[in-house]
């Protein structure tokens, strides 16, 4: 059974910090490239951060870049997202991203909700 589980989330101050994690089961996780996407209520999913299947290359969204890190362990089938100095503009509901890889599909994680809020 294919499994992606977010956790992190939750309420925290403009200017804060947050470190969501997505536990990967049932799929073969190194080697496959791993991405965090973003939707905010009304708004379209939006691609936040990639990490290459290496870990070796990094992309962001304009709107993230130099406040968020992408990161993965692959002993423990886990990808990062690091989110320093939050704005009230990142909240949104956070999805963890397994892209295709090798004769696998794609696969989503359920969301974690991520409010920027005093």
């Amino acid at each position: 059974q294919v499994q992606l589980v977010e956790s992190g989330g939750g309420l925290v101050q403009p200017g804060g910090s947050l470190r969501l994690s997505c536990a990967a089961s049932g799929i073969t996780f190194g080697g496959r490239a791993m991405s965090w996407y973003r939707q905010a209520p009304g708004k379209e999913r939006e691609l936040v951060a990639v990490i290459t299947g290496a870990g070796t290359s990094t992309n962001y969204a304009d709107s993230v870049k130099g406040r968020f890190t992408i990161s993965r362990d692959d002993a423990k089938n886990t990808v990062y997202l690091q989110m320093n100095s939050v704005k009230p503009e990142d909240t949104a509901v956070y999805y963890c991203y397994a892209q295709p890889y090798l004769w696998s599909p794609h696969y989503w994680g359920q969301g974690t909700q991520v409010t920027v809020s005093s």
